[in-house]
């Protein structure tokens, strides 16, 4: 087994993860088995009850493990399938050091960071890199770890001390590191500063561990003076400072790391078992790098969310609509808009912010309402959900998009208004429901839905299966007692899980009609040419009131039982 440990310097959010990502795709692409472990140094045990302001979304995997975004882009870039324990935190290590402490495995010793703690990590990281993750499940042959945060921080010291005797442990051949740093380059002199390296370098090898490639992220290319320096202060070669400039799309990275023989590198530095590969070994990438750059017809969809003043918090779904668009040879344009701005209390206060928020959706081709958490912003999300089924506006609800698609069609179509609260209009019949615990208690994970109608647009979309399989992380579903009072109306659930109970996909009846098309490609198509009005019920929606998404707030969001509806009689 061949590790690779990725660190960073000077600043967080540098790039790691997508540098991560590009070494394992190129080391793919020579014919290895490569599988990725993240390390976050935060205290909580996984990321599922994260504010999407302070680390972006929470991915899902296929166990249900909620996890750092960044596990999201090794699936994407290697096609891989990872677990939870792919993805280490301090709160994990401790609580498994603890654990083990409390069964007396350590038999009355004193239990200290080092050597349990740092014990633990190597232990962790060698069984979990033994973990087949490819469809073949043959056995990875590299794992690329990458550290979260920079060297220096407080938090990652038992993980930067556990690597170091890591090297000794699996032999220099079979362990390289990869330090992410930062050149900045000042407009008021347009010189790029190595200074920043120097010290991130210096301060790295203080503790223990020694780059073998310096990447270098820059707002431009490396003058080869620069790199010089860097080589000479950093104590590597000249060939071992890599730059990794800004560049028109991430596609393009793994293309720069192996134009910089990287590749080479590691063939030599680690003894890699593959014979030296052409540079069109990554034709594929190039390929779909330079399409992307070529793109001329224009798909604009609105993405309408609680958190658009932060991207990362929809990251997998806008890679999702920028791989459909890519698919039809589209450029992709997301219009975000804050779901707040088009409530009618946005008029009265700030008019100019509503105004072009509505502007905003009225131009685009396609809306999308992906999920959220607590009341806050609800009201514009319904509008939105409103506007794009009256103007017959190609619609898709993911989660809780899906679950107030129910709701505007309950209100505006059936005329449920009133005196009954949301809550009789979405339970929250599951088992994993504890109103006791936040953490870990949402309907989480791969979930198979199966289709209720052949005459359905998302079968269709999909290929014309009987079922489909997609990650689910909500807490509340559609009750499933007014299901028939929906359904008579138009509002058909053509989707449902295996025992029929949970609601999985809604489509309004007799609004679109779409030809097959392949799944990868089907948002972006259908929404320039306006053909469905979708919801599905995935990744992550309504949460109990009493959390907040409000950064670093504890003071609960408004109660659910704000948004009303009148007592329903089912006889």
């Amino acid at each position: 087994m061949k590790y690779i440990l990725v660190t960073g310097g000077v600043i967080s959010g540098i790039g790691k993860g997508i540098i991560a990502s590009s070494v394992g795709t190129i080391l793919k692409s020579c014919g290895l088995h490569v599988t990725s472990i993240k390390i976050d140094p935060y205290i909580n045990i996984d990321a599922g009850t994260f504010s999407p302001y302070e680390h972006g979304e929470v991915f899902v995997l296929d166990d249900g493990g909620e996890v750092d975004l960044d596990l999201g882009n090794y699936e994407r870039f290697l096609d891989i399938r990872l677990t939870k324990d792919n993805n280490l935190t301090t709160g994990k290590i401790y609580q498994y050091v603890i654990n083990k402490e409390r069964k007396g495995d350590y038999l009355g010793k004193t239990v200290q960071v080092v050597p349990h703690i740092t014990d633990a990590i190597q232990e962790w990281v060698m069984r979990q890199a033994l973990i087949p993750v490819d469809e073949d499940g043959l056995e990875p042959q590299v794992c690329v770890i990458e550290l979260g945060g920079t060297v220096g921080d407080i938090e990652s010291m038992p993980f930067i001390e556990a690597f170091r005797q890591f090297q000794f442990k699996v032999k220099r051949e079979n362990f390289c590191n990869i330090h992410v740093s930062l050149v900045p380059q000042p407009s008021s002199t347009g010189e790029q500063k190595t200074k920043p390296t120097q010290n991130s370098v210096r301060e790295l090898r203080g503790l223990g561990l020694s780059p073998d490639l310096v990447v270098c992220r820059c707002s431009n290319p490396l003058d080869t003076s620069v790199k010089e320096k860097i080589s000479m202060f950093c104590h590597v070669e000249p060939q071992q400072v890599i730059c990794v400039h800004d560049v028109s799309s991430i596609y393009r990275v793994p293309l720069l790391l192996e134009e910089q023989g990287v590749v080479d590198y590691f063939l030599r530095r680690l003894d890699l078992p593959i014979e030296r590969q052409p540079r069109k070994m990554l034709m594929k990438w190039k390929e779909m790098a330079d399409r992307y750059d070529r793109l001329l017809e224009t798909c604009s969809i609105a993405l309408v969310g609680k958190y658009t003043k932060f991207s990362d918090s929809y990251a997998s779904v806008i890679k999702a609509l920028e791989h459909s668009a890519l698919a039809i040879n589209h450029k992709l344009e997301i219009k975000y808009i804050d779901s707040a701005d088009l409530e009618l209390s946005t008029l009265q206060e700030e008019p100019v912010r509503y105004h072009e928020a509505w502007q905003k959706l009225c131009s685009a081709h396609g809306v999308l309402v992906p999920g959220g958490f607590g009341v806050r912003g609800t009201e514009g999300k319904i509008q939105a959900i409103a506007w794009a089924r009256k103007q017959k506006k190609p619609f898709l609800g993911v989660c809780l998009g899906m679950q107030l698609a129910v709701v505007e069609f309950s209100r505006n179509v059936l005329g449920w208004q009133g005196k009954c609260s949301l809550k009789t209009l979405l339970n929250s019949y599951m088992p994993e429901h504890n109103p006791g615990q936040m953490g870990g208690t949402m309907r989480l994970g791969k979930r198979r839905t199966l289709f209720q109608t052949k005459n359905s647009v998302m079968r269709k979309l999909y290929g014309d299966p009987d079922y489909l399989e997609e990650r689910h992380r909500h807490r509340f579903e559609v009750n499933p007692v007014l299901k028939k009072c929906l359904e008579e109306q138009g509002l058909k659930f053509v989707g449902q899980d295996v025992g029929g109970e949970r609601m999985e996909i809604v489509e309004l009846e007799g609004e679109r009609r779409a030809a097959p098309c392949p799944a990868g490609g089907a948002l972006g198509e259908q929404a320039k040419a306006g053909l469905w009005w979708e919801t599905m019920n995935k990744p992550s929606e309504f949460h109990r009131d009493t959390y907040s998404d409000r950064s670093g707030s504890s003071s609960p969001d408004s109660e659910i039982t704000e948004l009303k509806f009148p007592s329903i009689n089912h006889d």
